[in-house]
């Protein structure tokens, strides 16, 4: 029994375990802080620490009664993603970055998903899944080194273009092989095509109604309005796009990350994404601890090998992507050279995917894809500034010892 199921008052229950997982994240931060980690490695290590195989302080009825946060974090997450997609900086230099982060994404995840079918011979619904997820990037840990060490050049910008689309072709890859893979898993071992084409009408209807919203928002979000009711007013059309596509059992991500991009283009501001920010930290907090809850570390030995593999498959494939993207893209030698080494991190929109992931396929192959991206994304967080940092040198785009030294300051 976890300690909180003795208080006997389900509201009381409630009410102290939304409590203890946003102290025990704000906590854990302090000591990643400390070791120069990001915040999501510490709401992922507070969540296996409260959780049912180390502490068991929260029951698992409340963690699966949470369940809601995770579509609410991806909603947030998706229409924050929506911002970096302004078509006049897209025009710019829209086709070479367009190239490399294809290319960067889909053979990181294809090269995951063929390493899992033709190696560990797993099933193709969980290597296509692993696969798209494995092509997502997160770029926080990156643009923090970048913005850490002023950083200068041309593969900063790269960097910086590529990063924003990359979540976007994670988003529309990864629904693309859900859709298969939910009809790979329903029994019949085939796609049944009458079956294919209903959820992708569903998909298109949302995605229809996230662009209206976003268009929409011009009046609903006015300047005439006080910060505060902009706040309450996106946040309500936020809520309600996500339980939109909750009620018709599809992803909120592609629908709200085109309502983030409608938006920035109609009314060309950003201000509206600050005060989002401002108010959804708690969200993601609780999202990733929850997240770190649920990792079955018992799961972590027969996982192991298949994780080791994915987590060294999936670096390969990013810098290969990246390479050869950046070769038919005609970018500069340095590009080619150092991009894929900033492309290391993931976390954010990859657990999300996870979460939706574990959702189609059996609970077994479910548990072992979270546990797979959970245990990995620690690892990608842990490594990835330094492999950043690394590439920003390597291409003398970080000038010298002494200016390394005064970002650390």
């Amino acid at each position: 029994m976890a300690l909180l199921d003795r208080i006997g008052n389900s509201s009381a229950e409630v009410i102290l375990s939304i409590a203890l997982i946003l102290i025990a994240g704000f906590l854990m931060t302090r000591i990643t802080k400390k070791l120069r980690l990001p915040d999501v490695t510490g709401y992922i290590i507070a969540g296996v620490l409260i959780g049912p195989y180390v502490l068991n302080l929260i029951s698992p009825d409340i963690m699966e009664g949470m369940g809601f946060i995770t579509d609410i974090a991806l909603a947030y997450i998706a229409f924050g993603v929506g911002k970096y997609f302004k078509l006049e900086e897209l025009k710019k230099n829209g086709r070479r970055i367009i190239i490399i982060t294809v290319f960067e994404a889909l053979l990181a995840g294809t090269v995951v998903a063929l390493t899992m079918i033709f190696i560990f011979h797993l099933s193709v619904p969980f290597a296509i899944l692993l696969g798209a997820i494995g092509s997502a990037t997160a770029p926080a840990s990156t643009i923090m080194t970048i913005n850490q060490y002023h950083a200068r050049g041309e593969l900063v910008n790269t960097i910086l273009q590529v990063v924003a689309l990359d979540d976007a072709v994670a988003l529309i890859a990864f629904s693309v092989c859900a859709a298969i893979a939910d009809q790979l898993e329903s029994g019949t071992g085939h796609l049944q095509w009458n079956v294919f084409l209903i959820p992708l009408l569903v998909n298109l209807v949302v995605l229809f109604l996230g662009a209206v919203c976003g268009y929409l928002l011009k009046w609903i979000i006015s300047d005439s309005r006080s910060r505060d009711h902009r706040l309450i007013l996106i946040n309500a059309v936020i809520f309600a796009m996500t339980g939109v596509c909750t009620m018709l059992d599809v992803s909120p991500l592609l629908p709200c990350m085109l309502m983030g991009t409608v938006y920035v283009n109609v009314i060309e501001k950003k201000n509206l994404f600050k005060q989002v920010n401002h108010f959804s930290p708690p969200i993601m907090l609780m999202f990733f601890v929850l997240s770190g809850m649920k990792l079955n570390v018992p799961m972590l030995v027969s996982a192991g090998v298949i994780g080791v593999v994915y987590f060294g498959v999936r670096i390969l494939g990013k810098y290969a992507g990246a390479w050869a993207g950046s070769l038919i893209g005609k970018a500069s030698p340095e590009v080619r050279k150092y991009l894929g080494l900033a492309l290391v991190p993931q976390a954010g929109v990859a657990i999300g995917l996870a979460a939706l992931g574990q959702r189609i396929l059996p609970p077994q192959m479910g548990t072992m894809l979270s546990t797979i991206i959970l245990s990995s994304s620690i690892l990608y967080e842990m490594v990835g500034p330094a492999c950043a940092k690394g590439a920003l040198i390597l291409a003398h785009e970080i000038r010298t010892v002494k200016a390394i030294d005064a970002g650390r300051k």
